[in-house]
C-alpha cells in the first residue's frame, strides 16, 4: 500500500527528521553514483529528494510516481519533471534509462515481481538501478511514524533473490540510517556522528535501510556457425577429375 504524497511531502521537506533521513539516504547514493553526466536518471516511488544531484548534468531527470499514491510538482522552483503513472506500465521507452533509483516503491507494490520486470524492461543494456528498501532488523522498519515503517521490509538476501527473479544481476550494497528514527533534539544532533559511524563499522548490516544496486546485463547473441561455413566452403566438385585441354587424348596423338 503507497502512501499519500502529501504525507511523503511533509516528512521530507517539513520535519527535521525527514530533512535527516533525506540526507543520509542521499549521501549513499551519490557514495555509489558520484555523477550522471549525459545520461538518463529515472526515479519511482518518491525517489526524486534524491535526484536533486544529477539535476545540472544528467541528458533527462525524470520522476515517476505510483498513481496510489498521488504525484507533487518538483523541483520546486523548476520546470516540473515528475508525472503520474501506473505502477508497472511506465510511459518510458525500452532500454531508454541509464541510472534508476526507487524509494518508497518496491515494498509498498501490489506486485513487486511485475514492478521489478518493468524496471527491467527500462533499463538499456549494461543499466544500473538501486533499490532502497526499509530493513527488516533495523528500527525504522518497526516505527509507523516515518515512511520507512510501512509496507514490507526486506533483508538483503530477499531483495537479492527477488531481483534475480526479474533478470537483474546484483552487485554491490550499502546501508544507511543507523541513527534511531527519533525527532528528538540529542539524536537529531548526534544523527551525523552515528551515520558516519554506522558506515564504517557495517556497510551492509545495520541501518534502517538498505541500498541494493543492480545492472541489467544483455547476454551476447550466440554464433549461427556462418563465419565458420565461409572460412571451410563446400567443395561441391571434390573427386571430380579436371577437365582436359582441347585436343588431347589420352595415350595417343591426333
Amino acid at each position: 500500500m503507497h502512501i499519500d504524497v502529501l504525507d511523503l511531502r511533509q516528512f521530507y521537506y517539513r520535519t527535521r527528521l525527514g530533512r535527516a533521513a533525506q540526507k543520509a539516504v542521499r549521501d549513499r547514493l551519490v557514495a555509489m553514483w558520484p555523477e550522471a553526466k549525459g545520461q538518463t536518471v529515472v526515479g519511482f516511488g518518491f525517489a526524486v529528494p534524491l535526484l536533486r544531484p544529477y539535476l545540472a548534468d544528467a541528458r533527462r531527470v525524470i520522476g515517476l510516481m505510483p498513481a496510489p499514491q498521488g504525484v507533487m510538482h518538483w523541483p520546486a522552483g523548476m520546470a516540473n519533471v515528475s508525472l503520474l503513472s501506473e505502477e508497472t506500465l511506465w510511459p518510458l521507452e525500452t532500454g531508454a534509462v541509464d541510472k534508476l533509483v526507487l524509494l518508497h516503491a518496491l515494498e509498498a507494490s501490489d506486485n513487486p515481481q511485475a514492478l521489478l520486470e518493468e524496471c527491467c524492461r527500462v533499463l538499456g543494456p549494461g543499466g544500473r538501478a538501486v533499490f532502497i528498501v526499509p530493513n527488516r532488523t533495523g528500527l525504522w522498519a518497526r516505527r509507523d511514524r516515518t515512511p520507512f515503517g510501512f509496507g514490507r521490509p526486506y533483508s538483503r538476501g530477499q531483495l537479492e533473490a527477488q531481483v534475480k527473479r526479474a533478470g537483474l544481476v546484483p552487485e554491490r550494497h550499502a546501508a544507511a540510517l543507523f541513527a534511531p528514527p527519533s525527532g528528538g533534539k540529542f539524536w537529531l544532533r548526534v544523527g551525523g556522528f552515528m551515520e558516519r559511524l554506522g558506515q564504517r563499522l557495517s556497510r551492509s548490516g545495520g541501518g534502517g535501510v538498505i541500498l541494493l544496486e543492480v545492472s541489467k546485463q544483455v547476454p551476447a547473441r550466440p554464433r549461427t556457425g556462418l563465419a565458420e561455413r565461409v572460412r571451410r566452403p563446400l567443395r561441391v566438385l571434390e573427386g571430380v577429375p579436371e577437365p582436359l585441354a582441347a585436343g588431347r587424348i589420352e595415350g595417343g596423338d591426333m
